[in-house]
């Protein structure tokens, strides 16, 4: 198995710490307000390859962090009137909904900022000890950058560059402008908690560095998150880890895509800002995981109406493969080596998109065998639906989501097989016109008719307002 490393920008050979054992921690949300397209990315991302991990028989523990104190979370409470406890709990429940609706498995552990803050003043203790940390005149505590050696490693990138290139925020308090926070003074009224260097909380970046150290050890096997971690978030993780610990923190380091919205960055201010349960609420949520997954996890994705309706009809040729047989599990295993190719093109990177063009080869194989080898069908179809499921995908009833959206549609179901009937009868007479005519009238509501030997079937889907 081969995984790109954000780190030394290149593929390299996959090989765990511990033979069979995987350990991994991912950036999760900051939760002061709903998850949006770009945290889908990241949620999908990681879960597809936990489930690929798992699928070759590696025992995967799963971290993914919650941060549940930050300005963002101190201002939105404050805005919103409710404390800071109601505000987190009711993001983090909305956010496990947002991932269940996804098909996006729960991480083995979850660890929460505020439940790690002994950790976390014991790293920043030790740091102090070693000579990488300091105490402010103001009550902050800061990270000497100039003093740890590998600085920039992550971003390929030296400290004049990074000071000359960087917006960094002035603060007299620092030794060095380049230096960042890793506990905060507390402020009149803010939440806070006792420390050596009074009350406060902690800064951002040290977060992880404690709660990874906690629930994986002083180094793991990798190290996951977005596109826009790796500076300064992770670099600082990688400064904060390896000179508390002595040890390298992360053997391999990987990055999810962005995800832009008509080809343009996802901004607030852009006014292209769309949550996940905003986005679900028009559209299946295993099309927007199809979408998610259908592209390489490193590559930007664009989400727009056309990108939408091409996942739609993608997964309308599987689920129209699988319409019409069994879901039971088939016994009788498929003498191919399809399983060899998606096997493949996953090894390479968890490249989603290759193992997606040999689950077409697949569905291609099952319409072939049932018009022509009926029996082979069952085993073919089992073998599309687990193969389809270490992605997330294809876990539906065939019918259910090929007539999905049905309470809204503009014409019963008996009036819609009243006029595929009129229409097989305008064939058979050869009135074409009126077939044609037939066709073209349901279309315009959104009614798509699939023409096939076995009949005529039918989709719905919502015509764009």
């Amino acid at each position: 198995m081969q995984i790109y490393n954000t780190l030394t920008r290149r593929k390299e050979p996959f090989t765990p710490i511990e033979p069979g054992r995987v350990r991994m921690y991912v950036c999760g949300m900051t939760v002061y307000d709903y998850c949006h397209l770009g945290h889908a990315r990241v949620m999908v991302a990681f879960d597809v390859i936990t489930r690929y991990l798992r699928h070759r028989g590696y025992d995967v523990t799963y971290v993914r962090n919650v941060t549940d104190i930050d300005d963002k979370i101190l201002r939105r409470a404050d805005e919103n009137g409710e404390t800071i406890a109601s505000l987190t709990e009711r993001m983090i429940e909305a956010m496990h909904e947002d991932e269940a609706r996804l098909g996006v498995l729960a991480p083995d552990q979850e660890p929460r900022a505020t439940r790690h803050i002994d950790d976390i003043i014991a790293m920043i203790e030790t740091l102090m000890a070693k000579g990488y940390a300091y105490a402010a005149d103001n009550g902050d505590v800061y990270y000497r950058v100039r003093r740890f050696e590998g600085y920039g490693k992550l971003n390929n990138r030296d400290l004049d560059e990074m000071r000359s290139g960087a917006r960094i925020e002035v603060d007299e308090h620092k030794e060095d402008p380049l230096d960042f926070v890793l506990w905060k003074a507390a402020k009149p009224g803010e939440a806070s908690w006792p420390s050596p260097w009074g009350e406060g909380r902690p800064g951002w970046h040290i977060e992880c560095s404690a709660m990874s150290k906690c629930c994986l050890g002083e180094t793991f096997d990798i190290h996951g998150g977005g596109p826009d971690l790796t500076f300064p978030h992770h670099e600082n993780e990688i400064a904060q880890s390896e000179a508390a610990n002595g040890k390298p923190f992360v053997n391999t380091w990987m990055h999810a895509g962005a995800v832009r919205v008509n080809h343009e960055k996802m901004s607030k201010s852009l006014g292209n800002f769309f949550t996940i349960r905003e986005v679900l609420e028009h559209h299946d949520p295993e099309v927007v995981r199809y979408l998610l997954v259908a592209s390489h996890y490193r590559s930007a994705i664009n989400y727009a109406p056309e990108s939408l309706a091409d996942a739609r009809k993608s997964l309308e040729r599987f689920y129209n493969s699988l319409a019409g047989l069994s879901l039971e599990p088939v016994v009788e295993s498929v003498d191919s080596d399809f399983d060899k190719r998606f096997t493949a093109a996953m090894d390479d990177d968890f490249n989603t998109a290759g193992a997606l063009s040999v689950l077409f080869d697949l569905a291609r194989e099952l319409n072939r065998a049932k018009k022509e080898a009926p029996d082979q069908a069952p085993a073919l179809a089992a073998e599309l639906r687990r193969l389809g499921g270490i992605l997330g995908l294809l876990q539906q009833d065939p019918a259910l989501f090929l007539k999905a959206g049905a309470g809204e549609l503009p014409l019963s179901e008996a009036e819609i097989q009243a006029k595929i009937d009129e229409r097989a009868a305008a064939k058979k007479s050869k009135d074409f016109a009126t077939a044609d005519g037939i066709r073209d009238e349901l279309a315009a509501l959104g009614i798509i008719l699939k023409d096939s030997r076995e009949g005529t079937g039918w989709v719905f889907e919502k015509p764009e307002a």
